[in-house]
């Protein structure tokens, strides 16, 4: 049969490709991986750690009613992730701490909550890298926010030794605000390690001698908190008084 002969110039129309189940389930997958809906994970799963710590009471650790359930290697190991998952919940370090010194003595203690700090560092600052710094960076906007991000960025090693050594700064809050910059795993966990040191050695010292209050051990260990505290006072005036003149 002789093929069918069209007008010069003829061009058969083009049917639009049939939306198919794979285009829907491609656009979902783009909304809940962009940065918001990365960013509103992050949010609820942070608000719902801290209604459950709220709801447990950590504090409970300082009791002494544990204290006979726990020793050995495996209770180290097993106070140090708890300390890590207390700790990326918004749960203050030097109760954790305390804790430590009281149930462990004072270098066992040290040496579960530096694991346990290093490990709760690591855990809130990968969630907000993965699911915090990609619609948080473009709001950046705010000169003081831009010079932290900056220095955290440019000279991350530096910045996060000199935020560990001295206290007053919310241990999680600055896990997560540091997620945000542009500074690396290594000179991050590096820097919480080794800053991390005198203050919780500190901590854990007054929670191993608690029971003497009056001992030169527990007064030596609340002189250090004291006078850590009044520098990082000094430093933070002097920073401030430093950003008001650029």
């Amino acid at each position: 049969m002789p093929a069918p002969s069209h007008p010069v110039g003829y061009a058969p129309e083009v049917l639009p490709p049939a939306a198919t189940p794979d285009g829907l389930a491609a656009r979902c997958t783009r909304v809940l991986l962009s940065p918001w809906s990365r960013l509103g994970l992050l949010l609820a799963l942070l608000a719902g750690a801290a209604a459950a710590m709220l709801l447990w009471r950590p504090q409970q650790l300082l009791t002494g009613d544990w204290a006979a359930q726990l020793s050995g290697p495996t209770a180290l190991v097993d106070f140090a992730l708890a300390y890590g998952v207390c700790t990326a919940a918004f749960v203050p370090r030097p109760v954790l701490n305390i804790a430590a010194g009281a149930l462990f003595g004072c270098r066992a203690g040290l040496a579960a909550a530096l694991v346990g700090t290093v490990l709760g560092a690591g855990l809130s600052f990968g969630l907000g890298r993965l699911l915090g710094q990609d619609a948080l960076r473009p709001l950046l906007r705010n000169r003081w926010l831009t010079a932290a991000d900056r220095q955290l960025s440019e000279h991350g090693f530096r910045s996060m030794l000199a935020i560990r050594l001295f206290p007053g700064l919310p241990f999680s809050a600055t896990n997560y605000c540091a997620a945000v910059s542009r500074t690396g795993w290594s000179p991050y966990l590096l820097a919480t390690a080794l800053g991390s040191i005198p203050n919780t050695a500190a901590y854990a010292l007054a929670g191993a001698r608690a029971s003497t209050p009056t001992s030169p051990a527990f007064l030596l260990a609340m002189g250090f908190l004291a006078v850590t505290a009044l520098a990082a006072l000094v430093v933070a005036w002097c920073k401030r008084k430093a950003l008001r003149g650029s």
